[in-house]
């Protein structure tokens, strides 16, 4: 698998968190938006359960690399 084929996710029982780390360009915009979500020097570094369904989508949209996405489940 090429590294911009990786993909991570991340649940929060709302929604999932789909990261693609090939695509991210480390903008820093989740981190200063969502603070309590991302902590790029832990592991996970994603922690949506910190955060609502709305606040993440609105947040992801922001992203300006396409590497943050989401699904929702039905």
């Amino acid at each position: 698998m090429a590294s911009n084929d990786i993909r991570k996710e991340y649940q929060n029982g709302d929604l999932t968190v789909v990261w693609k780390p090939g695509k991210c360009i480390h903008s820093g915009i989740c981190v200063k938006t969502l603070p309590k979500v991302y902590h790029p020097k832990e592991k996970p570094w994603i922690k949506p359960e910190n955060a609502t369904k709305q606040q993440l989508i609105d947040q992801i949209d922001t992203c300006p690399s396409g590497a943050l996405s989401y699904e929702l489940y039905s």
